[in-house]
């Protein structure tokens, strides 16, 4: 049996940044706390804030080196599994790739020195504008990715001789139509899902009664910020799904499930797609809803999938779960801030147990909104690799052949699994010692340092 090098090159590339999306999906909401709490305490003094910048600065030093390592992959995979591509988009996507080198990694790398071994070597404002530029490089460095993302979605801004794109304008090509939703929607997905996971930190040592007052404070800076946030969000996805109706019509349909061009347009809660009869099986839906929230018209007109030969089409099954698995998780989200908020009212925020394991619980659900979310994306975008002008199946490398890309998908799954796995393990035990080391620099409220033995991790401090 002959192996499908396009099929396998396109699973390579998806294990490759399904992982590594989770660490900026993490960091780049992390440094902006980090930056937070070091202005806070610059500012104010409180002892609390630095231990918490501290104790996070060390967790944001593995995610980083861990996104560093898996980043570096993915550009080799453009020479090597989609060379075609890389020839045919460089004029565009290689300046757009080397200004986030040059603005966001080199920025980070810099200062990110000063933050993790300089509180000690400059003085305590330096130390702080050292945070706010790494958290700054970090979202520069979503800026230009997202740019390329959103070009090759909805392309502008380019001219298209012999095959190749050329650029005609630069400000069309970086700001195409698609991406200042997608910026909106995937920065405020990365500040939610951090949130998340601060909760989650704070809610395992509220129950065990340790790091008390650094725990109250995470927990509440946190429930502020989804709350915040989780609601924005909705309107976000709402005004980014609108953009899609107009610029991606077959990915709509597929998120949405529908096979018939109509007016009043059902909104398809839940269904199995049968992509062969051209159909939903078990459907379960709202009638007139997806043309009031898509067209923001009870009567307007959402285009359906047979308006597209087979070929045209994305993966339907595939883009249609992950959308319900993203807007379920952000359904989930919004009754967690619910919970909170109410709990807070009645004063009870920080010692209902049954609360704070729920919290526990809830550190992964922004990873999973966001890994839903890439794939409702990227696979809604399929047949093309540039939308509408240039097809995946055109993009691959044409020397390479499946036994190839075979080996190569072995190798990365295995080494991706040992050293993400190490490295979770390493973040667990960081998060589950707790921001125990005292203040370095006096701190006029700071209080008198706990026993490093407490902090260290044992086999009743185990997340």
């Amino acid at each position: 049996m002959e192996l499908d090098a396009v099929l396998l090159s396109r699973i390579q590339f998806f294990w490759v940044i399904a992982l590594h999306i989770l660490l900026p999906a993490f960091t780049v909401g992390l440094a902006s706390y980090i930056a937070v709490l070091e202005s806070l305490h610059l500012a104010t003094r409180n002892a609390v804030y630095l231990r918490l910048s501290q104790y996070w600065i060390k967790i944001f030093a593995v995610s980083f080196g861990l996104g560093v390592v898996s980043g570096i992959v993915m550009p080799f995979q453009f020479g090597t599994n989609w060379s075609r591509f890389s020839d045919a988009t460089a004029d565009i996507v290689g300046p757009l790739m080397a200004y986030e080198g040059l603005t966001a990694f080199f920025l980070e790398a810099a200062f990110l020195g000063v933050l993790l071994f300089g509180r000690k070597l400059v003085p305590p404002w330096a130390h702080c504008a050292s945070a706010v530029l790494v958290a700054i490089g970090t979202f520069s460095s979503s800026f230009w990715i997202l740019a390329v993302n959103s070009w090759m979605q909805t392309p502008t801004g380019h001219s298209l001789f012999d095959g190749r794109f050329y650029p005609q304008d630069w400000v069309q090509v970086i700001f195409s139509p698609s991406f200042p939703y997608r910026l909106a929607h995937t920065l405020t997905a990365f500040f939610i899902t951090t949130a998340f996971v601060v909760m989650a930190a704070a809610a395992y040592h509220l129950r065990r009664g340790r790091f008390v007052a650094e725990s109250r404070t995470m927990l509440t800076m946190g429930l502020w910020l989804v709350t915040l946030l989780v609601p924005a969000q909705i309107v976000i996805g709402d005004l980014h799904g609108v953009n899609t109706f107009h610029h991606q019509p077959a990915k709509i349909a597929a998120m949405e499930g529908l096979w018939e061009t109509r007016t009043r347009a059902p909104a398809v809660l839940f269904a199995i797609p049968d992509e062969s009869a051209e159909r939903n099986r078990f459907e379960i839906a709202i009638p007139g809803l997806a043309s009031l929230y898509l067209a923001h018209d009870l009567d307007g007109v959402v285009r359906g999938l047979r308006e597209w030969a087979p070929d045209d089409r994305p993966p339907v099954a595939i883009v249609f779960f992950a959308f319900r698995v993203m807007v379920g998780m952000g359904v989930l989200m919004l009754a967690v801030v619910a919970v909170g908020q109410w709990l807070r009212l009645r004063q009870r925020l920080f010692d209902r147990p049954w609360f704070l394991r729920l919290l526990q619980y809830s550190a992964p659900i922004g990873f999973v909104a966001v890994i839903a979310g890439w794939i409702t994306t990227e696979a809604g975008r399929q047949p093309w690799v540039v939308y509408g002008l240039m097809r995946t199946r055109d993009a691959v490398s044409p020397s390479i052949t499946g036994g190839d890309v075979a080996i190569s998908l072995a190798i990365y799954v295995a080494v991706y699994l040992l050293v993400f796995g190490a490295g979770l393990r390493l973040l667990l035990r960081l998060i589950a010692a707790g921001p125990a080391v005292a203040a370095e620099e006096p701190s006029p409220s700071a209080r008198p340092a706990r026993p490093i033995s407490a902090a260290t991790p044992g086999p009743e401090t185990t997340p």
